[in-house]
């Protein structure tokens, strides 16, 4: 009788498998490793959305200044300078929702209630325009209508937003949502003071609530100031990153009516 090959019982002794502390082991290394691919695929959206978030600030600043720009520069305008005075372009009772009689040609404003920011200003900018002459408004359109037509521009911030109304020939239109996440919006009206005041310098930046009523027919440029809330204020994954809770836009804006052709 032969005996029993002595290689026969091995395939059964290599038959194991893992201990329990071993898959233990394996799953706290997994675990830690998915931990950090799902920190780092969070990083990465977080700083994608917040890279987002300041490019939509960026857009909205660009956008409200310019539309702010392009509206205030007007202010006083009227289409016939040879044919027209500013009082016969520019009546003072239109029936604008302004008191009969008061001095408002090219740009008025109202001081506003304090905001977390700074405040809360209105301005009112009044041109007439002629059709095709391109002169944009707050709605972000001109003169298509084939008569002249008074524009009053009203902006101010309610609620966050940056908004506009439009006031055409005395007839209000709906206020405009232009820009979101503005926190206050401050104007200062460029005047000069000292005499002589007809070279149209501007000596002193005042609020509507130190303008003088003789004031507001001197006005070669307004300053602008935008105050934004930060995206980025107490962004998730930036903690111990000092962020302003508030971003600023300012611009000088020069009245071409009355400083154009001065200046």
């Amino acid at each position: 009788m032969s005996p029993a090959h002595p290689t026969m019982l091995a395939p059964a002794r290599a038959q194991r498998g893992f201990t329990i502390v071993e898959l233990m082991v394996t799953i706290a290394i997994a675990m830690f490793l998915l931990g950090g691919l799902v920190t780092v695929v969070q990083n990465v959206r977080n700083t994608y959305t917040q890279q987002q978030a300041l490019v939509q600030l960026q857009d909205q600043q660009r956008f409200a200044i310019t539309l702010l720009t392009d509206v205030i520069q007007n202010g006083g305008y009227f289409d016939n300078p040879t044919g027209d005075t500013v009082v016969s372009a520019l009546p003072l009772d239109v029936g604008d929702g302004f008191p009969t009689g008061q001095a408002f040609t090219g740009l008025q404003g109202g001081a506003g209630p304090a905001a977390a920011a700074d405040t809360l200003d209105t301005v009112s900018v009044r041109y007439r325009t002629a059709p095709g002459d391109q002169i944009i408004n707050c709605s972000g359109s001109s003169n298509t209508t084939g008569v002249e037509h008074v524009y009053i521009n009203t902006f101010s911030v309610l609620g966050g937003v940056l908004q506009c109304q439009l006031i055409t020939d005395g007839v209000a239109g709906p206020a405009l949502p232009l820009v979101s996440g503005v926190a206050s919006l401050t104007i200062y009206y460029g005047v000069k003071r000292l005499t002589p005041a007809t070279d149209y310098n501007v000596d002193t930046y005042l609020q509507a609530n130190a303008m003088q009523a003789s004031d507001w027919s001197n006005i070669s440029s307004v300053r602008v100031r935008v105050w934004f809330v930060n995206p980025l204020f107490g962004a998730p994954g930036r903690a111990g990153v000092a962020q302003p809770q508030y971003i600023a836009y300012e611009r000088v804006i020069e009245v071409m009516s009355r400083a154009g052709d001065y200046t």
